[in-house]
């Protein structure tokens, strides 16, 4: 195998998308290495990685899925990758920490904070929001490795969440893994 390309799809939840998004890769003779995917509002995403053949690009892989016989339109992004997905794995942040957030629904709420993460040139690895009535509720994965005093960023979220009304807390991904961990039934 030679590239590494990213592909991002998107389509109107079904079932059987799967089996045809994994069945147009195995056929062009890619190897999934990677893949997150999630139905939002009714609408099926997946961002997947896989390796293929040199032979094989975006315009041969884009071309392959717009054969999928469906009901439903497949939208499809793909980009090769510019570092290979082991080289990536293999440098992990050292100080990884979840930044929990809820507050009531309004507009800008995740703009707020992101503005604070990029004030003090904070990545955000990962992002799941999710609205329950009126309650509004945030988890980042963020990389604070970059952050010379994390007390500084502590007491800047503290500051936020006192103005915007949001309840906010911060913990080193290390703890919340552990005490969010599913215990084994031999366990119990």
């Amino acid at each position: 195998m030679g590239k590494q390309l990213v592909i991002s799809v998107m389509s109107k939840d079904r079932p059987g998308i799967i089996a045809d998004i994994t069945s147009v890769i195995y056929d062009i003779g890619g190897d999934l290495a990677d893949l997150n995917q999630t139905v939002l509002g009714g609408y099926f995403t997946m961002l997947l990685i896989a390796e293929f053949e040199h032979n094989v690009g975006a315009k041969e892989l884009v071309s392959a899925f717009s054969l999928i016989q469906s009901e439903t339109k497949i939208e499809v992004i793909v980009k090769e990758m510019e570092t290979k997905l082991e080289i990536e794995r293999n440098c992990p942040p050292r100080e990884t920490y979840l930044v929990t957030a809820q507050s009531v629904n309004r507009t800008g709420l995740v703009k707020t904070i992101g503005d604070l993460f990029y004030s003090f040139n904070i990545n955000v690895i990962d992002l799941v929001t999710t609205r329950e009535s009126e309650k509004y509720t945030m988890i980042f994965q963020v990389d604070l490795t970059s952050v010379p005093a994390i007390e500084d960023f502590r007491s800047a979220l503290n500051e936020l969440a006192d103005q915007e009304d949001v309840n906010i807390v911060l913990q080193h991904n290390d703890i919340f893994m552990v005490t969010n961990e599913i215990i084994s039934p031999s366990f119990i």
